[in-house]
């Protein structure tokens, strides 16, 4: 049994077999031939010559046609044939020395037994001699050819290297197989927060295990799961807890390995796909970033009917929900651009689930540090809640990030534990970039830099519902000469007086510049072009522009980024422009008001900030006092 077992895995390899050929025809060419021996060609007078001077041994004839001639000894030593006398290698040539055409085979045979009776020759013979090996020989190079085509087809289809396998599998799924023999150590414990995405996810996973639990009632199992969400909210996370906790096999495997540059690639590889499914039912099926193949038929007017991708995404259609369906196999699938997919695959009876796993609200991000920091070595009492208020709008991968870069700050500043003050560094880093301490800054430029940060903290302290400060800086950082650190509040709906207010703050620094200085400069390149975004977002997206009405031309099925047309006329359009600009400006002068009341007090944040590089929320209150509205009460202890 054991030897059956073994020849049964026993694999060729297609390059041993290679090199044991061109090896025979080497070896046949040696032994079966003439070795490596020298046969010089030379004309049939040369011959003549060699034949009347008495120094040919013996002649071979093969075919009539070809002969070769043997020298003597005595020959062999004249330096005139020191040529032949020795072999590739260096040896002594055996022979034969040299070939000819024998021309007319009756006049040839004459001379050579006229020779042979006046001793000028030892011995003759004519043979007949097949050309197999010559022929096999001039095919080596195809064969060759041949042989390093084949390799890389199976290099491409993942089957080169040590063998085996078919050699035409390119067509074969790429999708890696979890099952109980793969270990896999993530689970639902380790992913933190998503409860509403991980219960749909556990729901599944239960049904495989237990369908009797939901049979029984009528029920069916949802042929599909899609996970939307920004990038690194935990979608890839989800699905690796899944394969961790399901008891069944899990294939997982991206969009783009459906895609290959050979015409049928695609759909051969889906078909493949859902067969090992099938045959190992029930199972789940991961497609990871789907996106890359399920893209809405049809917008790329480029492509024509036998368009690769388009075909792919037909087969996918077929086996998640057609004829031969195996309802046993659930399809699990992940992307952050749900927008773009294909209505017949976001259809019910295919992704019957759209999981929708969000950015991180602050209860959520306390648990996702939590998980971070357990491998950490950290400092005891580490607050983590105020590590999730410090992180607004970041993923799980963004607070992995923050947890990695704090512990490397921490060693780089030979600290034994990772404490508070390198998780704040380290949001730093990630934010605004690295930290440039040789960048040279004039005392004007310095200045000017102080004064424009220093007008974003007066104008956001002067605001009620302006984000809390929580630091100003003049350090250079990543692009930036400077910046303002907020921590915005986490909000639902967002209100037009919100939204003015957080335009306003954002004009704060141009505003100082033209209150201190009477004239503006370029550093406010990216407060431009946040109040841009936010001023055309409340006319054309959110609707909250009085001229224009109620009225959106925002896209959720994403068909206008395939649009060359603007949904609105030209006179709309102008008065878009005209309502953006006159929005964007009344902040401005607002910013203006607000700053040459409090120039004084300006003009000293300013000039503190130029002292220390960076203050906190404390030196603003020392300044302006406490902020004139009621803050909420998770706030007040920010810093």
């Amino acid at each position: 049994m054991a030897n059956e077992k073994k020849s049964n895995n026993f694999k060729i390899n297609p390059i041993l077999i290679y090199v044991i050929v061109i090896a025979g025809f080497i070896a046949l060419n040696y032994f079966g031939g003439s070795g490596f021996q020298d046969s010089t060609k030379i004309s049939s007078s040369k011959f003549d010559e060699y034949l009347n001077k008495g120094q040919i041994e013996k002649v071979i004839v093969y075919n009539n046609t070809q002969g070769e001639a043997y020298l003597t000894k005595a020959a062999l030593t004249d330096k005139a044939n020191a040529k032949v006398s020795k072999d590739m290698l260096g040896n002594a040539n055996k022979g034969p020395h040299f070939s000819f055409d024998t021309g007319n085979q009756e006049s040839f045979q004459k001379k050579i037994e006229k020779a042979k009776q006046e001793g000028k020759i030892k011995d003759f013979d004519f043979q007949a001699k097949s050309n197999w090996s010559e022929l096999l020989i001039t095919l080596l190079p195809f064969i060759i050819i041949i042989g390093i085509w084949i390799l890389i087809m199976r290099r491409m289809s993942g089957g080169a290297g040590g063998g085996g396998g078919q050699i035409f599998n390119i067509g074969k799924s790429r999708a890696k197989l979890f099952d109980e023999k793969t270990e896999v150590k993530t689970t639902f414990k380790d992913v933190a927060g998503l409860e509403g995405a991980k219960e749909e996810i556990q729901e599944i996973v239960e049904f495989l295990k237990t369908p009797e639990k939901y049979t029984i009632l009528g029920g069916k199992i949802p042929k599909g799961a899609l996970l939307v969400g920004p990038p690194g909210t935990g979608k890839t996370l989800l699905a690796k807890a899944v394969a961790g906790e399901a008891k069944v096999p899990f294939f997982s495997l991206s969009g783009s390995d459906f895609v290959e540059m050979f015409v049928g690639v695609g759909a051969s590889r889906v078909r493949d796909l859902f067969k090992q499914a099938k045959d190992k039912a029930p199972s789940i099926i991961f497609i990871d970033e789907i996106d890359a193949v399920g893209r809405a038929r049809g917008k790329n007017n480029m492509s024509g009917g036998n368009d690769e991708r388009e075909n792919t995404l037909n087969q996918l259609l077929t086996e998640m929900d057609g004829f031969g369906t195996n309802t046993h196999v659930i399809v699990i699938a992940a992307t952050n651009r749900a927008d773009v997919l294909d209505k017949a695959l976001m259809r019910a009876g295919r992704f019957d689930r759209q999981i929708y796993v969000d950015l991180p609200d602050i209860r959520e991000r306390k648990e996702i540090f939590e998980v971070h920091l357990a491998p950490l070595k950290k400092v005891e009492n580490l607050d983590t809640e105020f590590l999730a208020k410090q992180t607004p709008g970041f993923s799980g991968a963004d607070i992995a990030n923050v947890c990695n870069e704090a512990a490397l700050i921490a060693a780089r500043n030979n600290k034994t534990a990772v404490d508070k003050q390198d998780f704040l560094d380290a949001v730093d880093r990630i934010v605004g970039g690295l930290e440039k301490k040789n960048k040279i800054v004039t005392t004007e430029e310095k200045h000017a830099i102080a004064v424009h940060e220093a007008g974003h903290a007066t104008v956001s302290w002067m605001l009620e519902h302006a984000a809390p400060l929580i630091k100003v800086t003049i350090v250079p950082r990543g692009q930036s000469l400077g910046a303002a650190w907020y921590l915005p509040e986490e909000r639902l709906i967002v209100r037009p007086d919100q939204m003015l207010d957080e335009m306003c703050a954002t004009m704060g620094g141009r505003a100082a510049e033209k209150v201190v200085f009477n004239k503006i400069s370029t550093g406010a390149l990216s407060d431009l072009e946040k109040v841009t975004k936010q001023a055309r977002a409340m006319v054309t997206i959110y609707g909250l522009n009085d001229k224009i009405g109620n009225i959106t031309y925002y896209d959720s099925t994403g068909q206008s980024e395939y649009s060359f047309s603007k949904p609105y006329s030209e006179e709309t359009a102008l008065v878009i422009d005209k309502e953006i600009s006159i929005m964007i400006e009344n902040e401005y002068q607002r910013a203006i008001k607000i700053l040459e009341d409090n120039k004084e007090k300006l003009e000293q944040l300013a000039a503190i900030l130029i002292e220390k590089e960076v203050i906190f929320k404390d030196d603003l209150e020392t300044i302006f006092g406490k902020r004139p509205f009621n803050i909420p009460p998770e706030e007040t202890d920010i810093v």
